[in-house]
């Protein structure tokens, strides 16, 4: 599995704490009819955000209208501002959760979330009728689409949109969207030396529609019990056979949805309408308040923050879009009353850690070692302190379904590290004095955090030395299966919250190779087959339990990473905006949900 959009951009950026800009993947999600741990909710100007429950829908749960937003008027223009413009508009291009925000006002695919007013989510069906039924444990899925359905030019969309939109993954211009259907859907990896797509006039033999019954039935090579969630990306959105332009289609998308794209100036601004032809009754999670959004791109983060706090003019309708407040403002924001109200607050649906190369540390005491020793509570301090997250004591991130909280090393109770228990277990090892090389990317907030870790290894008994590394080309580097780094700086979102996203592609010792994001090579067969059995558990509860016991097994036998923060971000909207609440899918808010005030 390569390097996810999502999670490409989180390792990439190079300054943390409120201005990070975590770009993303996909939509995502999980699978539980539980309450467990569950996704991150997230509330308007608060500053502590809890871990709240993802769950699958009913029927019942998939029929519209939305609920509506209590104080809601329709009307307006809500002005998102972001850093840059869209890199994709293409359904099937599309991969970082910027692109997908706004990919949520045109494009719908089968599935989707639903949002609750305190940020709990539940997956329902969006083009369908529900979230999919299967009698198998999940290797064949079969999806109803909804009555009602119409393209912006009044068109009926069917089926055939949904399967040509899945199909058209395939093809050789849409390698910067995700792959997880088309692999599920071949048995192949390389599922592009099965089928080319669909314009050489062939369909995919594992996809068979059904006109009259409005049903469109998956076989899958195995069993996949959360191809549900999967199919909530923007990456399966549908898309017209008649309308579409092949290539030319990423800049005049048609849309499904409740606003259609009217005019984009790239890299200056872009403005979406209502389309006239989408039909609330078809649809539960959309709610479509503005009359219109008008995006603007290219303002930083800080003079963005200034004019945001200034509140005057246009921006009092103007949003940080996916910028958000930074490190230099946001103790104004959070001390100050009126611009706290005016501030929406979430945990990143990531886990930012330190990756310990298996290969050269292959002393468990060692690593035991380095976890023990690392400095959380400095660090987090350079960060920002509380304000921009919580300390990481486990793989898997709050988001995560059936994720279980424990704290193996203690981390909690001493965030500034315990050099007494390392240099213990160092000694213990005969390994005092061991070196270690620790890379990061170099950048004004990592040069510092490189300080504290230092002076914390040499006071437990280590030898570190910092290698600071160009920011282009990081990931080029501790990619590298022979590299020569011991402690590597790391982060990764799943692409939806269950822990087959997290736990495979970084601890799968399959997926270790150049260009590969298992940075640890941890590699122990016993692992593997844990890994391939949880993914076959049919039951989302039992899966969801399965993973976390995974995750508290990994960090005990083996301890391939030393988890650092799951960040929260921070966003401020002008005071003519309402209903800005967080997304847990994508780390931003959510733009369907927001109205102009009366």
């Amino acid at each position: 599995m390569s390097l996810s959009r999502r999670n490409f951009v989180i390792a990439t950026s190079v300054a943390v704490g409120g201005s990070m800009a975590l770009a993303a993947c996909s939509s995502g999600g999980g699978s539980d009819s539980g309450s467990g741990s569950g996704g991150t909710g997230a509330t308007s100007g608060a500053t502590k955000v809890a871990p709240t429950s993802v769950k699958v829908g009913t029927a019942a749960d998939s029929k519209g209208p939305a609920p509506e937003i209590p104080g809601a008027v329709k009307g307006g223009t809500i002005r998102p501002i972001g850093l840059s413009d869209f890199s994709h508009l293409d359904p099937q291009r599309i991969y970082f959760a910027w692109n997908s925000q706004v990919g949520n006002l045109y494009i719908r695919a089968l599935t989707g979330y639903k949002t609750a007013p305190d940020g709990a989510q539940t997956l329902v069906g969006d083009l369908a009728t529900d979230t999919g039924t299967t009698p198998d444990g999940g290797k064949t899925w079969t999806f109803t689409l909804k009555d009602g359905l119409k393209w912006e030019d009044g068109s009926e969309l069917t089926v055939e949109d949904v399967r040509h939109g899945i199909e058209r993954g395939f093809a050789s211009f849409t390698t910067d969207g995700a792959g997880y259907v088309q692999a599920a859907l071949t048995g192949n990896q390389d599922f592009r030396s099965v089928y080319k797509g669909p314009y050489s006039g062939k369909h995919l033999s594992s996809i068979v529609t059904d006109a009259g019954a409005k049903t469109i039935t998956f076989h899958l090579k195995k069993a996949h019990p959360d191809l549900n969630f999967t199919l909530a990306m923007s990456s399966y959105g549908a898309v017209p056979v008649k309308l579409d332009t092949k290539e030319k289609y990423d800049k005049d998308p048609v849309s499904s949805g409740p606003y259609r794209i009217k005019s984009h100036a790239p890299d200056k601004s872009m403005v979406l309408v209502r389309n006239e032809h989408w039909d609330p009754a078809t649809d539960a999670i959309h709610n479509a308040y503005p009359d219109s959004f008008a995006f603007e791109f290219g303002p930083q983060p800080i003079p963005l923050a200034d004019r945001l706090i200034a509140d005057s003019g246009d921006d009092q309708f103007a949003l940080m879009a996916y910028s958000a407040v930074p490190a230099e403002r946001i103790q104004q924001v959070l001390t100050n009353g009126d611009l706290k109200k005016r501030s929406v607050v979430g945990l990143v649906g990531a886990t930012y850690y330190y990756a310990i190369n298996m290969k050269r540390i292959k002393d468990l005491k060692v690593r035991q070692a380095l976890i023990h020793a690392w400095p959380l509570e400095q660090i987090r301090s350079i960060y920002g302190g509380p304000s921009a997250g919580d300390y990481a004591t486990t793989i898997l991130p709050p988001s995560i379904l059936g994720r279980k909280e424990f704290d193996v090393y203690g981390k909690l109770k001493k965030p500034q590290g315990d050099p007494a228990k390392a240099k213990q277990l160092l000694t213990e090892a005969g390994k005092v004095g061991t070196t270690i090389v620790y890379a990061y990317q170099q950048s004004d907030t990592y040069d510092k955090t490189q300080v504290v870790i230092v002076n914390a290894l040499k006071a437990a008994g280590f030898n570190p030395v910092a290698k600071p590394l160009n920011p282009t080309n990081y990931y080029d580097q501790i990619q590298q299966i022979d590299n020569k780094f011991d402690v590597m700086w790391f982060g990764w979102s799943p692409d939806w919250p269950t822990g087959y996203t997290m736990l495979q592609p970084l601890f799968d010792g399959r997926a270790i190779g150049n260009g590969q994001n298992n940075v640890s090579q941890l590699n122990v067969p016993a692992i593997n087959r844990t890994i391939d059995k949880d993914d076959a558990i049919a039951d989302p509860k039992a899966q969801g339990a399965a993973w976390s016991a995974l995750d508290e097994q990994l960090m005990k036998e083996q301890a391939p990473i030393i988890p650092e923060t799951y960040q929260r971000r921070t966003y401020l909207y002008g005071s003519k905006v309402g209903g800005a609440l967080f997304d847990p899918q994508f780390d931003s808010a959510i733009l369907y949900k927001l109205y102009v005030k009366a």
